[in-house]
């Protein structure tokens, strides 16, 4: 008989300190979570796959078609699971490294002869405008591709079909961590700003009042991650994270024959794309 051990998804997705939330049944919510609507009830498996596709379509097809294609069709499930907003949240943060490369590639492109005019030493040319606008357009079908999975998958259903896969408990637990770290560490922050200004702390104003709050802030959020680190260590041991055996999944995601087939299709085309891009048919 098997240990019964408890599944990293869990672990990785609830507090160490508090347990999960329970319903009238006493069960927890991420066993009896069941989600619903276009897309986002896919089993994660085939989201990734399709979105593995959309990444290769957007990189591999030269030109303009293949990163456009990618994005309009994004838009469109972003419409259809009501995750435009967040998707176009996450294209904004990427604004920073979205300018580097228009700028880089505008004024250092090598070998570009086209110059749009002369402004002293630099002369900003039309071929790296163009290389750094389609460049900008594969990285945001990447990170858009990439988000999208992220907005309609529960972290513990991916780690659930993860785990059910193959993957190791200690593989699905250093996913679920790395996909928690932002969106716990801004909660974390946004918990320490509340107290700050609780104890009389101005965190508002101009800029040179808010750049001197940064440090009384930055520190709190460095020392409780780390502190998270322990308390999170000891309570997988404490549910028996490393005993040996095979570890007990109470729930895994529905993967009914629709979605294989479309899962097989997307790695297809993944070949197909990569084929074609090797044998020199495309581009």
């Amino acid at each position: 008989m098997p240990a019964a051990t408890p599944s990293p998804a869990a672990a990785a997705t609830s507090s160490p300190a508090a347990p999960a939330a329970t319903p009238s049944g006493g069960l927890p919510d991420y066993v009896t979570r069941r989600p619903r609507g276009f897309y986002r009830a896919m089993n994660p498996a085939t989201k990734l796959a399709i979105a593995a596709l959309e990444i290769v379509a957007a990189f591999l097809v030269p030109g303009w078609p293949g990163p456009i294609a990618v994005l309009l069709i994004l838009v469109a499930l972003g419409l259809a699971t009501h995750t435009l907003r967040g998707l176009a949240i996450i294209g904004l943060s990427a604004s920073p490294l979205v300018i580097s490369i228009l700028l880089v590639n505008l004024f250092l492109l090598p070998g570009a002869t086209d110059p749009i005019l002369r402004l002293g030493p630099l002369a900003p040319t039309w071929s790296g405008l163009a290389f750094g606008a389609i460049t900008t357009a594969r990285l945001l079908a990447f990170s858009s591709a990439i988000a999208l999975v992220y907005l309609t998958t529960p972290i513990d259903d991916l780690l659930a079909d993860l785990s059910r896969r193959g993957v190791g408990r200690r593989g699905v637990f250093v996913v679920g961590a790395a996909v928690q770290m932002v969106p716990r560490t801004v909660a974390r922050a946004a918990e320490i700003v509340d107290a700050q200004r609780a104890r009389g702390m101005d965190t508002e104003g101009h800029v040179l009042r808010r750049a001197r709050g940064v440090l009384p802030l930055a520190a709190p959020v460095v020392f409780g991650a780390l502190t998270e680190v322990e308390e999170r260590a000891l309570a997988l041991e404490a549910r028996a994270f490393s005993a040996p055996g095979r570890q007990t999944l109470l729930r895994v995601p529905g993967d009914p024959a629709g979605d294989r087939v479309l899962r097989w299709a997307a790695l297809l085309g993944i070949v197909v794309v990569v084929a074609l891009r090797i044998s020199g048919r495309v581009g």
